[in-house]
């Protein structure tokens, strides 16, 4: 996880982003380095982005602009969007109040932590039966 100025293009953090994500284990064999697709919107439309994107070995989605519908990736960006809704129900973390960006990651951090403690608790209510 990243911190950076609201006012820097998404497309200028794109290099550090994709750096930090974490190997993804599958069932059998070691870890992926990086993800095979990236799914993005217009704000990634650079030839750099596809370039930097390209050398990672990651095939890149991104909409076009002019050409494509925002609809057709909507999909994927339907996932995000509601992440990042469940994060900003934190009070805390809607409006950023901390100086250092370790405290605003540490509290981003332990807010997927709860996020991510609650989907457990309701998912096992759904698939155990409920003496209640």
């Amino acid at each position: 996880m990243g911190v950076s100025a609201a006012n820097r293009n998404d497309h200028l953090e794109l290099e550090a982003v994709v750096d930090a994500v974490a190997p993804v284990k599958g069932p059998v064999g070691r870890p992926r380095r990086r993800p095979r697709k990236l799914h993005a919107d217009k704000g990634y439309d650079y030839p750099a982005c596809r370039k930097l994107l390209r050398r990672r070995g990651i095939i890149a989605r991104i909409a076009r602009r002019g050409i494509e519908s925002p609809k057709r990736l909507g999909r994927h960006r339907y996932v995000i969007e509601r992440t990042l809704e469940w994060v900003s129900r934190f009070r805390r973390l809607a409006r950023r109040y901390e100086r250092k960006a370790a405290h605003f990651t540490a509290f981003a951090q332990l807010a997927c932590a709860v996020i991510c403690y609650r989907r457990a608790i309701k998912l096992d209510l759904l698939t155990h039966d409920n003496p209640k």
